[in-house]
């Protein structure tokens, strides 16, 4: 929830009029999306062809393959891929398609297992992807095990996270996030983990999840006990174009981003004095929203279904050793059940939103200046749909 602070304006012509005011660069002419870019089920393929299976996607964490023969399943645009640790530790990810006949080899969404064996003829892989066993194969002519290892999928790690691109030749990672090359590292995200996650089915396009999030213009009155604790108007954005956006809201002194107010765990990391009373928010095209508190980090992983419909997971995160202390230090659930509801009341307005948007009295409407980055995140949007 960010009170956005400067971006050129977006309208479908993106012919922007920049004004500045004091100490904040806001913006003239800016509007919301035409109506297509939320219920059209044309756009939806667009978005997918042109945005989920050619970027980097956000599908989890590594604390969740953390020993040999841990995977979990990610569905990534409209493929399911499986993300497994192999013998040597290294994160792996393979489409779920068996070689033989094409068969889905992993129906659980997560587990542990030493091989990866199809359901349906026993084709046997190890868990670097290379087929071990095919039964009765050997009777075939001239088949070779060595050209039928699993189809893996492009795969790295930022911060802890896991990045997977269905591109054929995917942009490297290590380019496309330089803007963000050491801005994290003190909030410790690799040695995080994760106390709980939430899954969320929200009846409203992914579109909104991430207009909402990039701004508090709507705090004082969706999230009052969120408006309590951290002042609306207080932000500072830092990333104001491009796929990265956000900055930090002030966090009112003593208090914490909890039900109790109070700090709920250890530190995540080397917290800058400055930072113990803020709270950072960003968005991370196309799919990632990170919410960094000095005790917990919040990710959402967004999944777009239908043009009006979007799941959304949800992980708290805390320092590994937080559930060590002695209390009253850990209570996880002091913050999950702070934004639980925060989440709801979010997910709730843009519904609404959607339901409204759906209306043929819409049309596109006038950003406030205090909706910059929702305009930023248009901006960036167009620019891989158009």
């Amino acid at each position: 929830m960010l009170h956005s602070a400067s971006m050129p304006p977006l309208t479908d012509t993106l012919a922007p009029t920049v004004f500045r005011k004091t100490a904040e660069t806001y913006t003239s002419g800016a509007r919301t999306l035409p109506q297509r870019y939320f219920v059209s089920p044309e756009v939806f393929v667009q978005e997918q062809e042109q945005i989920f299976a050619r970027h980097w996607l956000c599908v989890g964490h590594q604390s969740q393959v953390s020993r040999p023969g841990d995977f979990f399943v990610a569905e990534v645009g409209d493929e399911s891929v499986i993300i497994v640790c192999d013998q040597t530790t290294t994160i792996r990810g393979f489409y779920n398609v068996c070689r033989h006949r094409g068969t889905r080899l992993r129906e659980a969404a997560h587990g542990c297992a030493a091989v990866i064996q199809c359901p349906y003829h026993a084709w046997t892989y190890g868990l670097d992807g290379r087929l071990m066993g095919a039964p009765a194969m050997d009777q075939v002519p001239d088949f070779d095990k060595a050209n039928y290892s699993l189809h893996a999928v492009n795969l790295r790690l930022w911060e802890g996270l896991i990045f997977v691109s269905l591109a054929a030749k995917p942009e490297p990672l290590e380019k496309v996030f330089a803007p963000l090359s050491g801005k994290f590292t003190h909030w410790n995200l690799p040695a995080l983990r994760s106390a709980r996650r939430i899954t969320y089915d929200v009846a409203a396009n992914w579109k909104l999840i991430f207009e909402n999030y990039s701004e508090c213009y709507h705090c004082p009155g969706v999230h009052p006990a969120l408006a309590k604790v951290s002042p609306y108007d207080s932000a500072e954005n830092d990333l104001v174009e491009g796929l990265f956006l956000g900055g930090y809201m002030a966090i009112a002194k003593g208090q914490s981003l909890t039900r109790s107010g109070k700090t709920c765990a250890l530190p995540v990391g080397e917290i800058a004095a400055d930072d113990h009373a803020r709270v950072f928010y960003y968005s991370i095209f196309p799919n990632v929203l990170l919410s960094l508190h000095p005790d917990y980090v919040m990710v959402h992983l967004l999944r777009p279904l239908s043009p009006g419909r979007t799941l959304i997971d949800c992980d708290w995160y805390f320092h590994a050793d937080a559930s060590k202390a002695a209390e009253p230090c850990y209570h996880p659930e002091d913050a999950i059940e702070f934004w639980d509801m925060t989440n709801k009341q979010d997910w709730h307005v843009c519904e609404l939103s959607q339901l409204g948007i759906a209306s043929r009295a819409y049309e596109p409407g006038p950003y406030s200046p205090r909706e910059s980055i929702p305009a930023a995140w248009d901006r960036e949007y167009l620019r891989h749909v158009t």
